[in-house]
């Protein structure tokens, strides 16, 4: 090729300068022409000088020591972009890695009515969450997520972890994240039916520090996860929990003691692959844990809905031996209509003083029944809904509407309120605590768009007293009549 090129450089010279020369039947060939075909000429030959030293650089590149592509190929660049789904995203070309950073801020109000005298410091205006979410992938399989919250009364590290996928059938995950185990419980915080979850989310675990397999088989109808955590009491995450009497409570990054916990979870969808099918939203599955806590794992109560305390033990009060807790889930998804159902047994064993001899086992339970239906006609699902049109008032369009009702029942244990045989204290005290809890919950949630959803939910939550208490010798005005309480939220996320 080197050889081609001057060769055929040297023939189109001559033949122009042949067709240059005056001829017989040319005669009155013009200067003017002549000098125009010699410029011809030289453009041409300029242009054929050029590719030779083109072609000699690339040969040059090609051999060199090291070269991996030539300088003349293009060179792949990454992507930055925002959009109501995906937020800031920074991605590669390809696709195959991304750094997203998003947020989520929720605003609240509460509101309580028909309570008793001698009860404040209830109506208020709060930030129930603030969070920074960073998370991002690197070459399609190693995913990791940080996600401080500035909601509550201090900053707290709700998530970090990394996650490890080998195949969709293997993965490993380590950090802190959401333990498996309640269904409710491991909906994203701004895809719940209502503003705040059920009982049952306050008897399994939130987060925790650990480490777990997880993966998707049989194309992702049957989900598994199962792990070795830290240990958290129910409903907490690990390290924000309450001290007891002579009991510290331990930082978000340590362990109350050597014990550790497993949790495991499989959770089946075995029609989500059929398209057109009633039956593709149907998901169902159990989740498991099993442990045993020290005293400095301390002991912590249940609130009501609408987030005032409806339990607590005595201070004196601690954990200590097996811990274990089942919860049986499932839910359905039928075009706008949805409905979520779930059960957790908490199994704990504690003891009246730190010192005590004596130990109770003690089984708490709690059950819950969602179902929501969006009036606008979209499809109602586990990940939330996603308005056809978004609000915007010029326009006339006005997003999704979602109407919810729950059932809910804390049911806690007898033994809590009875002196043991040996005429020690009880666990919790009979005259401040409620036998059980009966929560009704209507709500209706707008849609505005993807990434911004305001909710009206209102609770009506009834006391059952334990023997022997009635309203009239309870100590806790707040047991005196049912709780009735409004609950509304603005949320954005993106």
């Amino acid at each position: 090729m080197r050889n081609i090129i001057p060769s055929a450089r040297t023939g189109l010279v001559a033949a122009l300068l042949l067709a240059s020369l005056p001829s017989a039947h040319a005669a009155d060939d013009t200067n003017a022409e002549i000098q125009a075909l010699r410029e011809q000429t030289r453009l041409l030959s300029q242009r054929v000088d050029a590719l030779q030293q083109q072609q000699a650089t690339n040969a040059n590149q090609a051999t060199a020591p090291g070269s991996a592509t030539p300088a003349t190929l293009a060179v792949p660049t990454g992507k930055i972009n925002f959009d109501d789904q995906n937020g800031f995203r920074i991605s590669s070309a390809d696709g195959s890695s991304f750094l997203h950073l998003g947020g989520q801020i929720q605003a609240d109000t509460r509101w309580y009515f028909s309570q008793n005298k001698g009860i404040t410091n209830d109506d208020a205006f709060l930030i129930r969450r603030a969070r920074i979410i960073l998370d991002g992938q690197f070459n399609n399989n190693t995913t990791f997520l940080v996600m401080p919250d500035f909601g509550g009364s201090s900053p707290t590290l709700f998530d970090a972890y990394v996650n490890q996928k080998v195949t969709p059938e293997f993965q490993l995950r380590a950090g802190r994240f959401k333990s498996p185990s309640g269904l409710e419980e491991l909906q994203n915080d701004a895809w719940t039916e209502f503003v705040e979850r059920s009982f049952v989310s306050q008897l399994l675990p939130n987060r925790d520090i650990g480490l777990d397999l997880n993966g998707d088989l049989f194309n992702g109808t049957l989900n598994y996860a199962v792990g070795v955590f830290d240990g958290s009491p129910d409903g907490q995450s690990n390290g924000v929990i309450v001290a007891g009497a002579g009991v510290a409570a331990p930082t978000v990054n340590s362990d109350s003691d050597n014990n550790k916990d497993v949790d495991a979870r499989l959770f089946a969808q075995p029609f989500k692959n059929e398209a057109g099918s009633p039956l593709k939203g149907l998901g169902f599955g159990i989740s498991a844990t099993d442990g045993r806590e020290l005293p400095a794992s301390g002991l912590t109560g249940y609130k009501t809905e609408s987030q005032q305390t409806a339990f607590t033990y005595r201070t004196t009060s601690v954990i200590q031996g097996e811990t274990w807790r089942v919860s049986p889930q499932a839910y359905y998804y039928y075009g706008p209509f949805g409905f979520l159902g779930e059960y957790a047994l908490s199994t704990i064993h504690a003891r009246p003083t730190l010192t005590a001899n004596n130990e109770e086992q003690i089984q708490n339970k709690a059950w819950q029944l969602t179902a929501g239906y969006v009036l606008t006609g979209e499809d109602a699902s586990y990940n939330g809904v996603t308005p056809k049109t978004e609000f915007n008032w010029a326009d006339g369009t006005w997003g999704a509407f979602e109407v919810v009702a729950r059932y809910d029942v804390l049911d806690l244990d007898k033994k809590l309120f009875l002196p043991d045989p040996t005429g020690a204290t009880s666990l919790a005290d009979p005259l401040a605590n409620p036998q059980d809890v009966t929560n009704y919950g209507l709500g209706l949630n707008w849609y505005l768009s993807r990434n911004v959803r305001a909710s009206l939910d209102f609770f009506h939550g009834v006391f059952t007293l334990p023997t022997g208490t009635t309203t009239a010798n309870t100590t806790n005005a707040r047991l005196k009549s049912p709780e009735n309480a409004v609950d509304a939220r603005v949320q954005i996320q993106f």
